[in-house]
């Protein structure tokens, strides 16, 4: 019988591995579709030696869900009130890129957590976004300093939510340059943009598998589509759980067909939009309008297209990255047409921070759909894009 291993080989900080290499999983294939014996694999322990760090996933989960809030709280606690904001917002963009690959966990899997531990990482980041905002008040005096902290941060933290590649300097210079100038962006910048955009309607379910559809995604946005049963859609729509399936193969085939709406919906809402404009920077203003208009007016499916494409089969995820990637090489394309400064990476870099300022943003304003509210965030937005 052979020995275990020493603790002279075992490493010191297997525990902080595991919580990398989890988080890592966790953000590329959600909470759900995760397993416990692949995050080991990861760690190249055995998923019992990972049991003995963590008593079950949620555990492990949890963990992976704090340890970047927690890295940004460590950050600001070693920088005195009177720093200079762009100083912090460095210090917080180090860190976030450094961890980029788990990072981004919070964003949407976070909703996963039982409500005690979802109200204390709120409390967390409500630590962040007050420091930020503290600073944002005092370097830019000006209406709405809360929301602008809190875009400043989400175009800093849209780097957790792709892979683009470039130099980790120059991914910091570029992101603090964006959050400082979302910081100081009036948001009635952008006042009456809201009411240039013409959006398409959302089909009117005249089928039952239209209704069943039409049920499905306020469920999926609200519980996470891992929670919501056949029962609670059939339920919704007044009919029997076996007669989803003459509809639906699966409820995995409902949540395809919710985010393919999603994109087909904001394909047409662009063409639209950049149908009107005039000259390059016209064309980023429509874009830009067009895109936070979308996201409040349809927010359930987008977050839901968003948010549950992580858990899908490769080959049902597919049609659907394609979209994307479609959606932001239209963003790559404007921006390089009104910034010829931009290369093409940093382009798509600052096309996903203008969209990380969108979901924060939005977020801290409830999604409360008013031509105000989709003003300010047009505003934000346009902020973090202009050089």
């Amino acid at each position: 019988m052979t020995a275990g291993p020493t603790s002279a080989t075992r490493p010191h900080n297997r525990k902080q591995l595991i919580v990398e290499a989890a988080g890592q999983v966790f953000s590329e294939r959600g909470y759900h579709a995760a397993s416990m014996e692949e995050i080991a694999a990861g760690v190249g322990i055995s998923a019992a030696a990972l049991y003995r760090h963590f008593p079950n996933k949620y555990a492990l989960f949890a963990e992976c869900a704090n340890v970047m809030v927690d890295r940004l709280v460590a950050v600001l606690d070693q920088w005195p009130p009177e720093s200079p904001l762009k100083d912090v917002l460095a210090a917080l963009t180090r860190v976030t890129v450094a961890h980029r690959a788990s990072g981004g966990l919070y964003r949407w899997e976070a909703r996963y957590l039982d409500r005690d531990d979802r109200r204390q990482l709120r409390a967390k980041f409500g630590q962040v976004v007050g420091r930020v905002t503290e600073l944002v008040a005092r370097e830019f005096p000006m209406p709405e300093e809360g929301l602008r902290a809190v875009a400043a941060l989400g175009a800093i933290g849209s780097v957790t939510m792709h892979h683009t590649s470039i130099a980790q300097r120059r991914v910091e210079e570029m992101l603090v340059a964006s959050a400082l100038r979302v910081a100081a962006t009036d948001p009635a910048a952008a006042a009456g943009s809201a009411g240039l955009v013409e959006l398409p309607a959302q089909p009117v379910p005249r089928t039952r598998r239209a209704e069943i559809l039409a049920a499905a995604i306020p469920l999926f946005a609200r519980d996470g589509f891992a929670n919501v049963t056949n029962g609670q859609i059939a339920q919704a729509v007044g009919l029997a759980p076996s007669a989803i399936y003459r509809h639906y193969p699966g409820k995995v085939d409902i949540l395809v067909a919710a985010c393919l709406q999603a994109a087909g919906l904001l394909a047409q809402a662009v063409d639209r939009s950049l149908h009107q404009a005039t000259d390059p920077d016209q064309a980023v203003v429509a874009l830009t309008a067009a895109y936070v208009a979308y996201s409040f007016e349809h927010n359930a499916l987008t977050s839901v297209a968003e948010a549950e494409i992580v858990g899908l089969p490769p080959d049902l995820q597919r049609p659907l990255i394609l979209a994307q990637r479609e959606h932001i090489a239209v963003w790559e394309q404007q921006l390089r047409l009104s910034r010829p400064d931009l290369d093409r990476r940093q382009a798509r870099l600052l096309a996903h921070a203008g969209l990380g300022v969108v979901v924060e943003a939005g977020r801290a304003l409830r999604w409360r759909d008013t031509p105000e509210n989709r003003d300010a965030v047009t505003a934000l937005v346009i902020g973090s894009l202009t050089g």
